[in-house]
């Protein structure tokens, strides 16, 4: 945790360069959620730039390799339990919003 009170501290230009912007993104993002201080967690931040490299390794794999996934209509049972699982996540979610 990074907190100025006990010392270890540091500036925004400091922690992006340690951080890279995007991982000082998720990490503040996750600091402050509560109605308490926020507290800059900088596993968190490590964390964060490893989920992003691993996307991102992933995206180039999938593009590298998209002429061999399949393609045609989504009509296995496994597309239709997707597409009704996305469906009543939008509908949950819309529901929750219109209040």
């Amino acid at each position: 945790q990074m907190s100025k009170s006990t010392g270890n501290f540091l500036t925004l230009t400091q922690a992006v360069d340690k951080f890279s912007a995007d991982g000082m993104r998720l990490a503040l993002a996750d600091a402050g959620d509560t109605v308490e201080d926020a507290n800059f967690v900088e596993a968190v931040a490590d964390a964060g730039i490893l989920r992003l490299y691993t996307w991102v390794e992933w995206v180039k794999e999938m593009i590298a390799n998209r002429h061999s996934l399949r393609s045609g209509p989504a009509s296995t049972f496994n597309d239709r339990v997707f597409a009704s699982e996305m469906s009543a996540g939008i509908m949950k979610t819309d529901q929750n919003y219109e209040k």
